[in-house]
Order: C-alpha cells, then structure tokens, then sequence
C-alpha cells in the first residue's frame, strides 16, 4: 500500500486519511497512559472552517469530552491496535541504539512502559509489530518517524497478523502452535490465545456443540500419533459408567454394520455354525440395500437401531438360506454338534481331579451331577452307534 507521511499540523477532518491525533511536542508529557489515546492539546483543536459542527439533540450541543472519545474510538476502530504501534514506533528507540538526529527525543522502551504503566515486554510487542510490517514496506521505519508525527495507518484486520500478544509465541510449544495454526489457515494469534486459556476452552466445549465437534475431531486427530493420549481417553472411558456403556453399544452397532458389509463386499456368509458359504443373490441384494441405508445416515445420526435392523433381517435370511438347502442343513447341524462335542470335552479335560483329592471340597451333589453326565453321554453314545448301523 502507499504510506503517506503526513505530519498533523490540526487536526484532521473526517472525511481524511486515518490519522492518531496527538498533540505537539514530546510524547511523553501528552500521553502519561500508553493504552489510551491522548486529548488533542489545545494547538490540535479542530478549525471551526474544518471541523463539522457537533450535532444537537433536544437543543443541546455534544459534550466536547464525548466528542473527543468519540473521535478517538473512530481511530482505533479503523485501525486497531496500529494506533497504538505508531506512539511506540515514533517514540521509542531500544537501548543500544545510536541517539541521533530526531532519536535524541526518544526514549528506551523501559522508560515508555514506566510512563504507559505497563511492561517493557508489552512495549516491545508492539514494536516488533511495527518492525515486521516495516519490513514488509506496510509502514515506515522507525528511523523516519518523529515523536508526535501522524501518519496513515493500516486497517485494523492487518493488525492481527504481525502482533503477538502471547510470550509463548518464541517457544517450542508456541511455534509448534503457530506451526499447526497456518496450515490450518487462521493466525497464530488465534491458536496461542486458545492454548494459553484452558479455562475459557473447557467453556466453550460446555456450552457450544460446534466448539465440542471440532474439539473432538481434533482429539481424535491427534491420537491416531500419540499412543499416550490414546490411553489416557480408554482409561478415562473405562472407568466412566455412562461412558463405558456408550463405548459398548457402539461396538455392537459396528459388529453388526461389519457383518453386513462383508456380505455386501465378499458375497459370502457366516452361518451361525461357523460355515463361510456363499451367499445367495437375494440375500445379497438385501444386504446391499440396507447397507446402502447405513451409508447415508449423517454423523449426527443414531446408527444403533438402524444396524441392528440390517442384523436381524439378514442373519433371518441366513437362517433361511440354510434350512432350504439339504446338504448345507445337515453340514450345519454336523458342524454345530462337532463345536459343542469340542468345547465340552474341553471344559472336562480343565477339571483339576487332583485337587479333589488333595482338598476337602467334595459335595454330594458334585457326584450326582457326574452321574447325570455320564448317563447323558451314555445316551449319546448310543444313538450315534445307532445313527452308524443304520447308515
């Protein structure tokens, strides 16, 4: 943009360039509070040919002191905090710096923030704020500005860009802050203030549901690459009721959404024996169409009832598809006996005899409930020798 050096000999109008009003002279006498725009000195007092009347209400001329607010809070609402990076840039010259020519007047950033009433690292925000927009030719350098000097000033949204209000901006953490914050195009500033304010983060995910959707992609974007985290939250989820039962049915939902789509995807089916057959084309085709429903629910939306309706009716037409064919219906009963032949045999294989002798835990009906088995198995024996003979 064209910087214009216009030193303010009045005050200016207002349909002029954006100016700060100052009075002549050192700063430093005018303006006591950094922070708030000083009162034009009485040689800065608007010419009555140039400045426009105040209006009047109920017959009354304006409070000049409200005036004078008003005109300032115009500054600095055009532009920002540049108002008050111009009093810095034309007023203070760090120490070490030569004191030449006009810097003669200046004074170090110490002894500014002593008379602003306020820190020397605040002061030098700003002026590294005006540095970096010098260097960017948005504004003079500071060897050209005179104390008291007005000249045109950026707008306020630029502002934000250069100055940064946050000492943790120069730290690892602060850089890897600013860092994430550019490539996810907002100003640094923006991320620092949030990280540096847990409390007011914790308020906004309470109260807003957009601040707690975008916390919670966040999270779950930073652990997919941070295993701690990743522990921390099942921890904090395992030993939270609501939380632990919530995990729990959207697991099931899940399953159940899987179950569907494998179909869908390998044409194949798991019988309830534990069979991988193919798939019939109708229960495919219903397969499909459900999960096709199941895609284009929203994330909003509750997916628990709608699987478990896509489970029940497709694991019924399983069932179907089984009991109509022959020779996988008796595959599946084959199969079914066999896993229930195999997990009992192991459940009586893990009985410890030997600590039945060696510990007094015998109880009587222990006895009988063996004696019910070995009959049972008896019972089996004899039919599967039958089934044999016969066949």
């Amino acid at each position: 943009m064209t910087i214009a050096f216009t030193p303010s000999e009045s005050a200016p109008v207002e349909t002029g360039p954006v100016v700060v009003p100052e009075p002549a002279g050192p700063v430093m006498a005018a303006e006591p509070e950094f922070w708030e725009p000083s009162a034009p000195g009485p040689q800065e007092a608007p010419a009555p040919q140039e400045a426009p009347e105040p209006h009047a209400e109920d017959g009354r001329d304006h409070d000049p002191v409200v005036v004078r607010d008003a005109r300032d809070f115009g500054v600095y609402a055009r532009t920002g905090g540049w108002a008050f990076a111009l009093k810095v840039a034309r007023s203070v010259r760090p120490g070490g710096q030569t004191a030449e020519g006009t810097a003669r007047t200046k004074v170090s950033a110490k002894a500014f923030a002593e008379l602003a009433g306020c820190s020397p690292e605040r002061v030098m925000r700003y002026y590294k704020a005006w540095d970096m927009a010098a260097d960017d030719g948005l504004v003079p350098q500071f060897e050209v500005l005179v104390p008291g000097e007005d000249i045109e000033l950026p707008d306020a949204d630029v502002w934000l860009s250069y100055y940064t209000s946050r000492n943790s901006a120069s730290s690892v953490r602060g850089q890897a802050i600013s860092a994430a914050a550019e490539a996810e195009g907002i100003r640094p500033t923006k991320a620092l203030e949030v990280a540096e304010n847990p409390t007011a983060l914790r308020a906004a995910i309470l109260a807003d549901p957009g601040t707690a959707e975008a916390a919670r992609g966040a999270l779950l974007d930073r652990m997919k690459e941070d295993p701690a985290l990743q522990t921390e939250m099942a921890r904090a989820i395992a030993r939270t009721d609501d939380l632990k039962k919530a995990v729990a049915s959207e697991a099931k939902a899940a399953d159940r959404i899987g179950y569907v789509r494998q179909i869908v995807e390998n044409g194949q089916i798991r019988t309830p024996a534990g069979q991988t057959v193919e798939a019939p084309a109708e229960l495919r085709a219903e397969a499909e169409r459900h999960l096709s429903l199941l895609d284009e629910l929203d994330d909003s939306e509750e997916a628990g009832e709608w699987a478990g309706e896509a489970y029940d009716t497709v694991k019924g037409l399983v069932a179907k598809a089984v009991e109509e064919d022959p020779a996988l219906r008796v595959q599946e009963r084959r199969t079914k006996f066999y896993n229930s032949l195999q997990k009992a045999t192991k459940v009586f294989e893990e009985l410890t005899l030997d600590e039945v002798m060696e510990e007094d835990i015998y109880e009587a009906d222990m006895l009988q409930r063996l004696e019910a088995l070995q009959e049972a198995i008896g019972t089996c024996i004899s039919a599967l020798r039958k089934a044999t003979t016969t066949s």
